[in-house]
């Protein structure tokens, strides 16, 4: 290895990147990107718990609606030739907040992050967003929102300079500028995209050290993802993240682990991922005059009893996820480790199907469930899981766009779905089931029902207390666990092959990329 590989590091990204603006970092690949270039006023830590960045404090007043953010005094733009004001660069102050954020609620910019930026009463002072000298970040919310924190560590309130936007245009979304650790050197779309260490940046290690270590990060864009393994194996590429068919058998035993012939090159990390896999089902009004075996819960218990979810994790997904019956990671009802699943009862499932065939002696419909391409392996052996107890269930496989639309529209009486944490709070998830959240203006897909639940979340938002907030959480999660508008499967969990010779490697369960720490080498 030469001296300069040993100073950049290189991985691939299958999927491309449509833009290095923040305010379009909707999904992993450009959030990866993105958080090499930027910071934002707070982060999430790996324990999930958030953190000053830009902001050197914040605190939050009596009411729960007024939120302070003190800036540290020596957080700067990188130099940035042609541009007015950033020639030199600057540092960062209040008025780069307060542009940043209302930016991203701008119409015109069409930010798919404008939603975090909701709970803010656009009518208090500057319109709830407001700069106190250069130092001082205040946001006024309609109401409290305890995760209103958590919103902000999401890649959408990374703090953008706004002579680069002014300057750039719509372009900015291929000359970025923030305050990150690395800045942009080139992007060539559908090749690669290179940064290189910011040299203004703020932080520094235990020892005094400037971060980041690395001078440069390398991103290639090849979509095969077989010769992504093969560029990990060789060497090419420091990492690669996630399970596929290209690869996963060779990577992994049956037990989900390394294999032994890999040892001596690459390193597995895993850690729970705050996403769940499920299945949902839409759930028709007490009024409504059809009728279908779905609609009884002793149906929707009998069909969960009947599911082998070990058997799914290890035969379908390699070890790669967890199972679970609950909906909500257990990591954000404040507990540490994940709760055994539930073994498969076939007799217990089969009698409950037999009660129900009791009141309703009619002959029954098929069950139809609707998925993607993706996911059909899973649906068939549900399929076959669910015939054991006497239910017929047919597997309607559709385009992504279609599957999506239908689910939204109430149109797929089943169907499997995933939810991932958009902000590391129990709420993320359980929202999914409150009343005014029906698709498809909002995520409540099974139009599931409750008063009771709704009342103990909107309780809930008003709790200060974190303990007594997850013990509201625990508590909807049982109603959801009741009822089961949804079946839950499995969460997954992060996955990451890294060389051996890679050190600090951080891993996130909300799956962020964090170079800062990184090295290279063995010494």
């Amino acid at each position: 290895m030469s001296e300069d590989d040993s100073t950049v590091f290189r991985y691939n990204e299958s999927a491309n990147l449509s833009s290095l603006d923040p305010a379009h970092a909707r999904s992993l690949e450009p959030m990866w990107a993105t958080d090499q270039l930027f910071d934002g006023l707070v982060e999430l830590t790996p324990e999930l718990e958030v953190k000053p960045l830009v902001a050197q404090s914040f605190y939050v007043d009596e009411s729960g609606m007024r939120w302070t953010f003190v800036l540290r005094d020596d957080v700067y733009f990188p130099a940035v030739e042609g541009v007015p004001g950033l020639e030199s660069g600057r540092r960062v102050v209040a008025e780069d907040v307060v542009f940043s954020l209302n930016r991203i609620r701008d119409p015109k910019v069409a930010s798919s992050g404008r939603w975090i930026l909701d709970p803010v009463d656009a009518s208090a002072p500057g319109d709830g967003i407001l700069a106190l000298g250069m130092d001082t970040v205040v946001i006024t919310l309609h109401q409290p929102f305890p995760p209103f924190l958590g919103l902000l560590t999401t890649a959408y309130a990374n703090i953008v300079a706004s002579e680069a936007v002014e300057h750039f245009g719509e372009d900015f979304r291929s000359h970025p500028v923030g305050c990150g650790p690395f800045k942009l050197a080139w992007w060539l779309e559908d090749v690669a995209c290179v940064m290189h260490r910011n040299e203004s940046y703020w932080e520094k290690d235990e020892a005094g050290n400037a971060l980041p270590y690395l001078e440069a990060v390398h991103i290639d864009f090849a979509s095969d993802m077989g010769a992504e393994y093969q560029g990990l194996m060789q060497g090419k590429y420091d990492f690669m993240s996630g399970l596929h068919a290209a690869y996963m058998e060779e990577l992994l035993d049956e037990e989900g682990g390394l294999r032994l012939e890999h040892a001596g090159t690459v390193r597995l990390e895993k850690v729970p991922f705050l996403k769940t896999d499920y299945i949902g089902i839409t759930l028709l009004p007490d009024s409504a005059s059809e009728w279908n075996p779905l609609q009884d819960v002793r149906i929707r218990r009998a069909m969960s009893l009947a599911i082998d979810r070990d058997g799914i994790a290890r035969h379908l997904r390699r070890g790669a996820v967890v199972p679970t019956q609950d909906f909500v990671p257990p990591s954000l009802l404040g507990q540490l480790r994940h709760a055994r699943a539930p073994k498969q009862e076939l007799v217990a499932a089969r009698l409950l199907v037999d009660s129900v065939r009791l009141d309703y002696p009619n002959e029954w419909d098929d069950v139809m469930l609707s998925t993607t391409s993706d996911y059909t392996d899973l649906c068939a052996a549900l399929q076959f899981q669910w015939r054991a107890i006497g239910l017929n269930v047919e597997v309607e496989v559709l385009s992504s766009s279609t599957h999506r639309e239908q689910v939204a529209q109430g149109n797929s009486m089943m169907f499997r779905k995933s939810w991932l944490a958009d902000y590391a709070d129990a709420e993320n998830f359980l929202g999914l089931f409150h009343s005014k959240n029906f698709a498809p203006s909002g995520p409540n897909y099974t139009r599931y029902t409750e008063p009771a639940f709704d009342s103990t979340l909107d309780e809930a938002m008003l709790e200060s207390d974190l303990e007594s907030r997850l013990q509201s959480y625990r508590s909807m999660n049982a109603l959801i666990a009741r009822d089961l508008p949804v079946i839950s499967l499995f969460h997954d969990q992060v996955t990451h092959f890294v060389r051996n010779d890679i050190s600090g490697w951080v891993i996130s369960p909300v799956n962020r990329l964090d170079l800062r720490r990184v090295r290279k080498g063995n010494d």
